[in-house]
């Protein structure tokens, strides 16, 4: 153990960082041996000698004893003259130095006398002007050949260097600034070409160092009003980049679909892009059209929100519009690429027309509201009120919603009607019923008050009218029904006034805004079945001794006749129209029951019952029958 473990009691010698040059020691051994011409090795062993046998303890004895030998005022007197002493000393380094820098300022202010006057001295700038010494080169020492040879050869180099580093650089800049102007041609060449097709180009508000397009409309709402301006940046390759900001990259479109129960009949065509997706003219129309569409989508689903009570339904990316209890209007906003109409379309030609028709009509209201914004833009202002004025909705689906309303209900009269004339037709009855003239309250205005656009659109908004007349069995009996619908103007919706003209009924009153077709189909039926009654008291005239009975109309609104003869024979005959049948009975009654209870019928004498499409005889040949005495 006591071999494997060793432990120095030495100090470390610590080697110096650096060792002391060589003229440090010369000047050393010169202060301590003299010369070098003195010093041998016989005096330097004999030095080491004398130091060995010297006691060391006895010089400090001596040294002490010196300096306890000294007066303690001596001490006092030698301090403050080396006190004075390093002062001195001081003072005259600080002289030196000052002359030296007042001597380095003067000399630098002839090249840079702002600079050197701030370490000048007082006294100088009094004493000296700036810029009074100079300082030359006189005389230099001559250079050896080579030394010149050496720095000309130097010079030479540094100079070629220098001028190939500057042509690479020319070059380099050259090459750059053509590809640089051949992209800035282009690109202004590219800007000039949208301007000339008729795009407003100007600069963006928020950086006054690009170019923007105006491709939107600037009398929409604030929020698509803002987002119809892009900017027009350069590309790397000088190619014009449209930055559309908000706009999805798709074109998207509305949709509108027509569905009859749960089928889709109908759909309209979704916007298609244009030939060239790579032009920027293209990119500008995708932009345009994306932004009105999706303008439209919103102000239809801001007014579908006040017609919830006329069964308009949201969702989340649809409107539902009922056009009647079986059919309704979709719209929905789609990419340009989505089309299910393969899927779940059962379409036909009339259908999609009409599906066409109605995305058309939104469209072109849109742009009406448009012009109505301008319209109001340009004309005085109203006065300021302390509430801000509501911005109303515009009038889009309501107009369509009267119009489909208004050509559903004349489909289901004309319908009715058609269903009528084949029952009287079976019967051998033929009426004269008109057809129905569709057309509107408002009224075309002269193009030099209004454009013929707006004019056109006025007459879409204003209410519309249609009229039917019939002139029935009876040449001087007639009615007439008028359907008004009502898009915006209340009240909505649509009405039936019904005008009837029946002399041989004067207290018949005419009936004015009927807003079910129940009660139109009952008013229309009961006409017809007064025409009738009248028509067979009128058919068979009373004369005596013609073995005929006479009929006279006894309750004409039950459609009820009587019949009576010289011998007491009575008869009752009993007319009831509806929809889908005409029928007629005849009852035999005494005298007495007749009149006093004409309902109390002993027994059905005849009877006949007409419908579409089936033959029999005629009204006349029945009434014949039954009038036989």
């Amino acid at each position: 153990m006591a071999d494997s473990f060793k432990l120095p009691l030495r100090p470390v010698i610590e080697k110096r960082d650096r060792p002391d040059s060589l003229p440090r020691d010369i000047a050393q051994i010169n202060a301590q041996w003299g010369s070098f011409r003195e010093l041998s090795e016989a005096s330097l062993r004999e030095k080491i000698e004398a130091d060995k046998d010297k006691d060391q303890w006895a010089e400090d004895d001596e040294v002490n004893q010196e300096t306890t030998d000294v007066d303690t005022a001596e001490r006092m007197e030698q301090l403050y003259k080396r006190r004075a002493e390093i002062i001195q000393f001081a003072l005259q380094a600080h002289m030196e130095t000052s002359f030296a820098l007042d001597f380095v300022s003067l000399l630098l202010s002839r090249h840079n006398p702002r600079q050197a006057e701030t370490s000048m001295s007082p006294f100088l700038k009094t004493a000296a002007p700036l810029g009074s010494l100079n300082s030359e080169i006189i005389n230099p020492p001559p250079r050896p050949d080579t030394a010149l040879r050496d720095i000309k050869s130097v010079s030479r180099g540094w100079r070629l260097q220098n001028f190939n580093t500057a042509a690479s650089k020319l070059l380099n800049a050259g090459s750059r600034l053509d590809k640089e102007v051949d992209a800035e041609t282009g690109y202004w060449d590219q800007v000039l070409a949208v301007k000339e097709k008729g795009w407003k180009v100007c600069r963006l508000p928020r950086d006054g160092q690009a170019l923007g397009v105006q491709y939107g409309f600037l009398e929409a709402t604030p929020i698509f009003r803002d987002r119809g301006l892009a900017a027009l940046r350069r590309g790397d390759d000088g190619k014009l980049v449209l930055d559309k900001g908000l706009i999805p990259r798709k074109a998207q479109g509305v949709r509108v679909r027509i569905k009859h129960q749960d089928r889709i009949i109908g759909c309209s065509k979704v916007c298609r892009p244009s030939q060239d997706p790579q032009s920027i003219e293209s990119h500008i129309l995708q932009a345009r059209d994306t932004l009105f569409e999706e303008e439209l989508f919103h102000e239809m689903m801001r007014e579908a929100r006040i017609l919830g009570n006329q069964g308009v339904t949201t969702r989340q990316n649809l409107v539902k519009v009922p056009v009647s209890e079986e059919q309704e209007i979709l719209l929905d906003l789609v990419d340009w690429d989505q089309d299910h109409a393969s899927e779940e379309t059962s379409s036909s030609s009339e259908q999609n027309a009409l599906a066409d028709a109605i995305s058309h009509s939104i469209r072109i209201l849109l742009t009406s509201a448009h012009r109505q914004n301008l319209q109001r833009r340009t004309q005085p202002p109203p006065p300021l009120a302390p509430k801000r004025r509501p911005v109303p909705e515009y009038q889009i689906l309501r107009p369509i919603m009267a119009y489909l309303q208004h050509k559903s209900h004349i489909q289901w009269l004309e319908s009715f009607i058609a269903n009528l004339r084949r029952i009287l037709e079976s019967a051998g009855i033929e009426c004269d019923f008109n057809a129905t003239q569709f057309s509107s309250i408002g009224v075309l205005q002269p193009s030099h008050l209004v454009p013929k656009v707006e004019s056109l659109v006025g007459i879409f908004l204003a209410p519309f009218e249609s009229a039917f007349s019939a002139t029935l069995i009876t040449p001087q009996n007639s009615f007439k029904v008028r359907i008004r619908t009502n898009p915006t103007m209340p009240p909505v919706g649509t009405f039936y006034d019904i005008s009837a003209n029946l002399p041989q009924f004067p207290d018949i009153q005419p009936l004015n805004r009927i807003g079910l077709q129940e009660e139109v189909a009952q008013a229309i039926t009961h006409f017809i079945m007064l025409d009738i009654t009248a028509a067979i008291s009128l058919q068979i005239p009373k004369k005596e001794g013609s073995g005929k009975l006479s009929w006279e109309v006894a309750y004409p609104h039950h459609g009820e006749l009587l019949a009576v003869d010289t011998t007491g024979q009575s008869k009752k005959m009993k007319v009831s129209l509806s929809h889908e049948e005409l029928h007629i009975e005849t009852y035999s009654l005494s005298r007495a029951e007749g009149f006093a209870n004409p309902r109390a019928a002993k027994a059905t004498l005849l009877s006949q019952t007409w419908k579409p499409g089936i033959p029999g005889p005629t009204l006349t040949e029945f009434v014949a029958q039954a009038s036989q005495a």
